[in-house]
């Protein structure tokens, strides 16, 4: 055989995709799947922020979904940062998302809430 042989390793992931069980219990595993993610790659992403906004995500899936199906957590990294996503197989579309006015207050409104607290 005449040439030279290159054998390069697969590229390192960039991208997870792991099924969690729909407990509170997946919150910290997924806050560590991230950290790790970021840490394996060393990663420039702001790891601390990464991780609170993962563990939010997560566990408003727990907390305003039905069911016992698994939260699927998704992790990619990117040139400028990471990209985490949560889905859930709650068939049911979110409820009311509008934010209440806080008690006391006549109107809703940034201004007006300020004003009243």
């Amino acid at each position: 055989m005449n040439g030279l042989a290159v054998h390069e390793p697969p590229a390192a992931s960039t991208s997870w995709r792991v099924a969690l069980p729909h407990t509170t219990a997946a919150v910290p595993v997924a806050r560590a799947l991230v950290r790790t993610a970021l840490a394996e790659r060393d990663h420039s992403a702001d790891c601390d922020t990464a991780e609170l906004l993962t563990a939010e995500l997560v566990a408003n899936a727990v907390e305003h979904t039905s069911g016992t199906g698994t939260i699927e957590l998704v992790v990619r990294l990117l040139p400028t940062g990471c990209q985490v996503e949560v889905h859930d197989a709650d068939p049911e579309p979110p409820g009311d998302l509008t934010r209440p006015t806080p008690s006391g207050c006549p109107t809703p409104g940034r201004s007006t809430a300020a004003d009243c607290c």
